[in-house]
């Protein structure tokens, strides 16, 4: 069952059980996946890593609102935001640890004879397409950094 098919399906539960958050949130999903079938390509179709992206900028988005929500003393819109990041977060596959990040990142830095900073750019674009979905960009940038002596 594609990511969409899926979604649809809760929407249709989350309305049977009128939950009006997580419909919402799924609404929201939908929404951008249509966008970015229609912006991608004329065929209508999106692979699963198009999909994971479109999900994990979701997620970042309402996340980052929460932040200034929170900044703001708006904790019932931050409240909402947190909800809604954790219902997008059930589609995406398990997330790795800290851990096993960095020990990928070094396995990569060896492999691409990476020796300092200069190199990052090649070993975040190697990490990119290793991690797709499964880390945050964030981290993953932060353990380059550290392991490259930035």
């Amino acid at each position: 069952m594609s990511l969409e098919e899926k979604i649809n399906n809760d929407i249709k539960t989350a309305m049977l059980a009128r939950e009006q958050e997580k419909l919402e949130a799924l609404r929201a999903v939908k929404a951008a996946i249509l966008l970015e079938k229609v912006k991608e390509s004329g065929t209508g179709a999106l692979d699963e890593a198009a999909e994971l992206k479109i999900l994990q900028k979701l997620v970042k988005q309402r996340k980052e609102s929460a932040e200034v929500y929170t900044a703001g003393k708006r904790e019932d819109l931050a409240k909402k935001e947190i909800f809604e990041a954790a219902i997008i977060e059930t589609y995406l596959p398990g997330q790795l640890g800290q851990e096993e990040v960095e020990e990928k990142i070094r396995q990569i830095i060896a492999q691409a004879g990476a020796a300092s900073m200069k190199d990052m750019g090649k070993v975040m674009g190697m990490a990119g397409k290793e991690f797709a979905g499964r880390a945050d960009n964030k981290m993953i940038s932060e353990i380059v950094k550290r392991l490259l002596g930035g």
